[in-house]
C-alpha cells in the first residue's frame, strides 16, 4: 500500500471510529501510519548518508532516523524494513564513526532479518560490511568471501552498479595480496559495469583505485 493509500485509509478509519463508534479502527490507521512514518524515516536517513558521503560532515540525526525505522518497522512486524534500518544504523556507526564494534550487531541482526524476509539485495550491502568489518579484525580470507557471496547477489539480482563497487574492493585485496594482474581485470571490470549504467561516482571510484594502486 502507498503512503498516500494509507493516510486516506486513516482518515476513513478516523470516521468509522468517530462516526461509526468503531474504536478498534484507530490502532489499524495507526499502524499504517507508522508504515509511513518508518518508510519516511528511513528514507530521510538514507539522504544523510549520501550527504555524509559527499562532506563527511556527521549528521547524528542520520542514526536517530534509522533507529527510528528500525523501532516502527519493528512494531508492525515489517521483517524486510527493519533489517533494512538495521543495516543503515550499523552502516552509520561503521562508515561515519568508525566504529566496527558498535556497527557488527546491527549487521548481524540485519543479516538474520534480511534473511528471513528474502532480501537480497539488503543482504549482499551487509555482506559488503561485514567484509569490511574482517577485513579491518585482519581476516582477508574471511573478509574475501563476503564480498564474493555480496557479488554473487549483485549479479543476480542485475544490481551492476554495486557489482561494480564491490568488484573496487576485491581489486584492493588482490593489491594487498600482489596479485596486481587479478587486481587490474577487477578494475577494468568495475570501469566497464560503471561505465554502461552510468554510474558517474562510481567511475570516479575505479579511478582513484587506479592511481592508489598503481595500476593501468
Amino acid at each position: 500500500m502507498t503512503a498516500d493509500a494509507r493516510i486516506e485509509q486513516a482518515q476513513l478509519l478516523y470516521e468509522r471510529a468517530v462516526f461509526g463508534g468503531d474504536t478498534d479502527a484507530l490502532a489499524t490507521a495507526e499502524l499504517g501510519l507508522d508504515a509511513v512514518e518508518a518508510d519516511t524515516a528511513l528514507a530521510r536517513g538514507r539522504l544523510e548518508h549520501a550527504r555524509f558521503l559527499e562532506t563527511r560532515v556527521e549528521n547524528a540525526h542520520e542514526l536517530a532516523l534509522f533507529e527510528r525505522a528500525a523501532e516502527l518497522y519493528g512494531r508492525i512486524g515489517d521483517v524486510r524494513g527493519e533489517g533494512e534500518a538495521r543495516f543503515w544504523a550499523g552502516a552509520f556507526h561503521q562508515v561515519v564513526r568508525d566504529d566496527n564494534e558498535r556497527a557488527l550487531p546491527a549487521f548481524l541482526r540485519a543479516r538474520d532479518l534480511a534473511t528471513r524476509a528474502g532480501d537480497r539485495l539488503t543482504l549482499s550491502y551487509v555482506l559488503r560490511h561485514l567484509g569490511f568489518a574482517e577485513h579491518m579484525a585482519g581476516r582477508p580470507d574471511s573478509a574475501g568471501e563476503h564480498f564474493e557471496e555480496s557479488t554473487r547477489l549483485r549479479r543476480d539480482l542485475g544490481f551492476l552498479p554495486g557489482v561494480a563497487a564491490n568488484l573496487i574492493t576485491l581489486a584492493e585485496f588482490a593489491a594487498e595480496q600482489d596479485r596486481r594482474d587479478d587486481a587490474a581485470a577487477l578494475l577494468k571490470e568495475a570501469d566497464e559495469l560503471a561505465e554502461s549504467t552510468e554510474s558517474h561516482g562510481v567511475l570516479r571510484w575505479v579511478a582513484a583505485a587506479r592511481e592508489r594502486l598503481d595500476l593501468p
